[in-house]
């Protein structure tokens, strides 16, 4: 489900390059099939790995911070190359880097398709991240080059419509595809759709660079990987050697060194990747803020989600997919209108109020236990998280915009995006620690309690990183199977609700944020970064 929400400013990436020659125009609809469909890759294969992860678990014989890894490490180069991957494309040619990304991950795919061992799979992914890097913010780079600005806006409109179908489709196809074929088959879906990218791109997508383009900010792109990657390293691994080892706390120390190095290059270079002065608006920096704390309450359920449903509630692939159709829907039925209420109410009602109702939705989240029908357990949370963020994303967006110079436009939603992604990459690697410490105390007390033999409960106890996923001694007869068994279910659903709460306070927190950060006037006015802020 992870692609299946729309991050902030993902139609606003790059800023609207000079009008396009006219004879550009007949290959419109060729560029707008190139671009959404390349685009949906990315999309679909991140919605469809999130529902193949219990499986992918269960084939590899997986730990939890092995499975968080699948997906970190394409979520760390994705957000870390994000705005590197669209400077390529302005300096070398935005179609050839398009092409590059798609290329990339296409060969990513099959590598993780055949992966034999959960660590090749994870190299493999972090490979679609570069290769996402270089394709998502080159789709519409090539739009707004391509299209003439009486035709952009319906074009981007477009790609925007036919991404937020993909994102419908993408988890009851994934489910379909884990369910009745393998896991592996949610990779191998890529191939298809990259030849036929190439195919298009090669035969009617025109060539744009822009000239004007400074150097690309390697030590920035460099410095931020590592930090990221050093820091979530740190976070993850601490469930697994504790905090005390030196490849926990050093790997957290380096990160900290990483990002003030991060800090201090991109205040002295003239072609930064983060310009340092567009957060002098409390517009952007409240904006940006908001987008860390309620970002990475979502990543948390996009997650952790599949798990509760296919691995503890009994739900199908197929099925899990399929439930969080009704937030996908009205997130794309609902945004259009919520991005008028900035006009009526300004930006800080709107987003205070969305980030409360979103609280409310993970609130909800947390009440079901075992069993239950979906229609009286996750399908109200599912309707009010959906309202609560149809209400925010729109406004987001045009705050973000609003608060810094035309000129800036690009760069400024490329950062909010890529903050987005960054904190839905921390937000899994902190909360499977809260999860994981969660879920090992109320096995060892539930337990405790139970009449299994002790040699028994101690094997159980020692696969607790396994999770759900922990194999059952066979001395166990099929009485003491159902007792061990719903011991872990139940404290599998006792850490989800922690978490789920945690992300409840997360999305308070924002509101907080968008309430004593934002303009309190009642327009949505620009705030121009170069000012005193």
């Amino acid at each position: 489900m992870s692609s299946s929400v729309r991050y902030p400013c993902e139609t606003t990436l790059t800023p609207a390059p000079p009008v396009v020659p006219s004879s550009t125009r007949a290959r419109g609809p060729w560029i707008l099939a190139a671009t959404v469909l390349g685009s949906s890759m990315a999309f679909i294969d991140g919605t469809v790995v999130n529902v193949a992860l219990p499986s992918l678990q269960a084939g590899l014989h997986a730990t939890l911070s092995q499975v968080q890894w699948v997906v970190e490490s394409y979520a760390l180069l994705l957000a870390a190359l994000l705005l590197a991957g669209g400077a390529l494309g302005d300096l070398y040619g935005r179609r050839f880097i398009f092409c590059l990304g798609v290329s990339i991950f296409a060969a990513a795919s099959v590598w993780c398709g055949l992966a034999p061992d959960i660590r090749q799979l994870i190299l493999a992914r972090a490979v679609q991240g570069v290769g996402g890097a270089l394709l998502v913010p080159g789709s519409l780079a090539i739009i707004s080059a391509s299209f003439p600005t009486d035709q952009r806006g319906r074009a981007i409109g477009t790609w925007s419509a036919f991404t937020g179908i993909t994102a419908a489709v993408g988890p009851v196809l994934g489910g379909w595809l884990v369910e009745h074929l393998s896991w592996r088959w949610v990779f191998f879906i890529n191939l298809p759709i990259a030849a036929l990218v190439l195919v298009i791109c090669y035969w009617r997508v025109p060539e744009s660079r822009d000239p004007n383009r400074g150097r690309l900010d390697l030590r920035g792109a460099m410095l931020i990987t590592l930090g990221l990657g050093t820091l979530v390293y740190g976070l993850i691994e601490s469930s697994n050697y504790g905090w005390r080892q030196p490849r926990v706390w050093g790997s957290l120390a380096a990160a900290l060194l990483a990002f003030a190095a991060f800090l201090l290059v991109e205040s002295r270079s003239r072609s930064s990747l983060m310009p340092l002065k567009l957060f002098r608006s409390h517009n952007f920096a409240g904006a940006n803020l908001l987008t860390l704390f309620l970002y990475a309450a979502l990543g948390t359920i996009l997650f952790f989600l599949p798990f509760n449903l296919i691995q503890v509630q009994g739900y199908t692939p197929t099925q899990a997919g399929a439930a969080n159709l009704p937030f996908i829907l009205i997130m794309f039925f609902l945004s259009r209108w919520a991005g008028g209420l900035i006009a009526r109410y300004g930006a800080r009602l709107p987003l205070a109020v969305g980030s409360l109702i979103t609280a409310a939705g993970f609130a909800l989240f947390a009440r079901p236990g075992l069993g239950g029908n979906y229609w009286t357990t996750f399908f109200p949370a599912m309707i009010v998280l959906g309202l609560g963020m149809a209400c925010v994303v729109a406004p987001l967006t045009t705050t973000v915009m609003d608060s810094v110079d035309q000129s800036q436009a690009g760069t400024a939603s490329g950062i909010n995006n890529s903050i987005s992604r960054i904190a839905s990459l921390l937000a899994i690697a902190v909360c499977g620690v809260i999860l994981l410490q969660v879920f090992a105390a109320g096995l060892k007390r539930t337990l405790a309690d139970s009449s299994l033999p002790a040699a028994e409960r101690q094997a159980i106890y020692q696969q607790r990183n396994r999770l759900i996923q922990i194999q059952l001694p066979g001395s166990l007869d099929e009485q003491q199977k159902k007792q061990a068994r719903l011991a872990i279910d139940e404290s599998f659903v006792a850490a989800f609700r922690a978490v789920m709460l945690l992300s409840a306070l997360l999305s308070g927190v924002s509101a907080v944020v968008a309430w004593m950060t934002l303009d309190r006037s009642s327009e949505s006015t620009p705030r121009r970064a170069s000012g005193p802020g």
